[in-house]
């Protein structure tokens, strides 16, 4: 992780920034300090080391001393501040489509995080998964993006979108959130996400236009081509590993994927100062994450998921990641 970048739209990087500066406290040796120059051009993206915008947030946390910093950058993150994708989420047909336009794109503002959404009774649950592990800035992170989907979908419809019910898998402000969201919020839950009733999802929103957006889909699909063609070998590789549903690919047939030799391949992860081990572990450490929050499998489970013929070596690199046995983390998340 350490040597990892973060590509985000300037205008992100700026509302915590200003959220800074809005309460009287001088920026310009903070950001000098941590090597911080935003655009002034809005539209812009910023490219940074993780660990500077893990200490960027930190810092803006312990300016505000305010655990709600996320829901004050969600709260600024309107339509209007995600470029190309808010346009065609502005132009959607129906909330379905929002949704299903979010869960594709939603890539071209931020990969740190990943939304999917399923089926159950008579609602869509949106969920949204790490794709890095988020460490210490994971609350801030994950609530700032939940409010600003929630915002796109509260413009798109009008304010009808009838999210009932905001889940987090963290400690937080319920108060506050319940005030932002504008619905219930349960905090300490299994997973990050909200809901939607089916009944609603397939009417027509009131300012859906078919040409305008075709012309964003079309757009949005340019800029992830060119993303995926300009993206690290690590995170190319990383993002097949976490698309994979039959297992781990080897390095072989990764390396198969992409059209170059394994002995490549790993040359140009070393360059970028890691390796395809390295990525897997931390790929597997994510997702044992993800299943224990979920508490819908067994550790025995998890451990064949992952790819371990053995459920000790799974244990024993647990262990290794979080410092106690999955059986325990489990029990702590559902104490």
């Amino acid at each position: 992780m350490s040597n990892s970048k973060i590509t985000l739209p300037n205008h992100y990087i700026l509302q915590i920034i200003n959220i800074v500066s809005d309460l009287g406290i001088p920026t310009e040796g903070w950001l000098r300090h941590l090597g911080v120059a935003p655009n002034e051009s809005e539209e812009s993206l910023i490219t940074m080391p993780w660990a500077t915008f893990r200490q960027l947030l930190l810092d803006a946390g312990r300016f505000c001393n305010d655990k709600a910093l996320g829901l004050l950058i969600g709260e600024r993150l309107l339509i209007n501040t995600h470029g190309i994708l808010g346009y065609a989420a502005l132009s959607s047909g129906t909330t379905r489509q929002v949704v299903e336009l979010l869960e594709r794109y939603l890539v071209l503002r931020t990969d740190m995080v990943t939304m999917e959404s399923v089926q159950k009774g008579d609602r869509l649950w949106v969920s949204f998964y790490e794709n890095r592990p988020l460490e210490d800035v994971r609350r801030p992170v994950t609530e700032a993006i939940v409010l600003a989907i929630r915002n796109i979908l509260d413009f798109t419809t009008m304010g009808t979108c009838n999210i009932s019910e905001v889940t987090f898998p963290f400690d937080g402000d319920e108060k506050l959130a319940e005030a932002m969201f504008r619905c219930p919020v349960a905090y300490n839950q299994d997973a990050a996400g909200f809901s939607l009733p089916l009944a609603t999802i397939d009417q027509p929103l009131k300012l859906a236009n078919t040409v305008s957006f075709q012309e964003g889909l079309k757009v949005c699909q340019q800029e992830l081509e060119k993303l995926s063609s300009e993206q690290t070998w690590a995170v190319r590789v990383r993002r097949i590993m976490l698309q994979s549903t039959h297992g781990f690919p080897s390095l072989e047939m990764t390396a198969r994927r992409f059209h170059v030799t394994p002995r490549t391949l790993h040359r140009r992860l070393i360059e970028e100062g890691t390796s395809y081990r390295d990525i897997l572990e931390d790929v597997r450490h994510q997702l044992a994450i993800r299943y224990l929050e979920t508490g819908q499998m067994t550790v025995q489970e998890i451990s064949y998921a992952l790819g371990y013929s053995d459920i000790a070596n799974f244990r024993k690199a647990f262990k290794r990641w979080e410092s106690v046995p999955p059986s325990m983390y489990g029990a702590r998340l559902s104490s």
